[in-house]
């Protein structure tokens, strides 16, 4: 109760035109397009962009003829808590305080808040670990021509400090524990959000984006809601094995 009386008056301190000309703004920015003449291929492979109405990310498979992720995620090669191996890996990026103490609005701090909005913060890149997710409203499938994922993929890797020979990356503990967050380049601002990673990853690799996408709706309203028969979701598992190498 007192958190959340901390919040309420942080809240309210907050000037109301800013708020609405942050929230125009978004609106605006994300409705501007990039690759606005993109279309999806008849076959390819094939990720999610996934939402949980604050946070987007990147749904891939593990393995296919473009990238093996246990190669740069070991990880993805070893059995989850469950005991199930990962079939795909889910990779954001965003502020790292946030992804490594803040599971619910109710646990940001208004201090940590503040600091973010006025100051910024540190990158992190969270990797989860899914087994054959299904299509769904928060998780939508788009079907991508192996070049445009090999530019996906590339703009993610390029997210990552680069290492030594020999070196391995560090790994931290967080509040989801099937989930291993890293180091990352960039830094969190309100204009550099986590959605508007995704929206610049997904642009680069050729996709149909908003130019400025710092809110979830904004990156997810590019990306249509699937089908939800059974062929559907049975389409998204054939392709997204499509290629895959053997497991090493």
């Amino acid at each position: 109760m007192i958190r959340w009386r901390r919040w309420l008056t942080t809240l309210v301190a907050l000037p109301p035109a800013a708020l609405a000309l942050f929230l125009l703004a978004a609106w605006i920015g994300s409705s501007l397009p990039r690759n606005a003449d993109w279309t999806p291929p008849a076959a390819g492979i094939t990720i999610m962009v996934e939402t949980n109405g604050i946070h987007t990310g990147i749904v891939m498979p593990v393995n296919t003829r473009v990238k093996d992720w246990r190669e740069t995620f070991p990880s993805a090669g070893r059995p989850r808590a469950d005991g199930k191996m990962p079939t795909h890996v889910a990779i954001g990026w965003g502020e790292k305080e946030v992804f490594l103490n803040t599971p619910t609005w109710a646990d940001l701090e208004p201090r940590t808040a503040l600091r973010i909005a006025l100051q910024g913060g540190d990158g992190l890149m969270r990797v989860g670990h899914y087994v054959h997710p299904a299509p769904s409203e928060y998780h939508r499938p788009l079907r991508l021509r192996p070049a445009e994922y090999a530019r996906l993929v590339e703009r993610i890797e390029a997210a990552l400090p680069p290492l030594a020979p020999g070196e391995t990356r560090r790994t931290y503990r967080s509040f989801e524990p099937g989930a291993r967050n890293y180091d990352a380049l960039g830094r969190y601002t309100l204009a550099n959000t986590c959605n508007q990673w995704v929206g610049d990853t997904l642009a680069h690799a050729g996709i149909a984006m908003g130019r400025w996408t710092p809110l979830a709706g904004g990156v997810m309203k590019w990306v249509p809601e699937p089908g939800l028969d059974s062929q559907s979701i049975a389409a998204f598992g054939r392709d997204a094995g499509t290629g895959a190498r053997a497991a090493s």
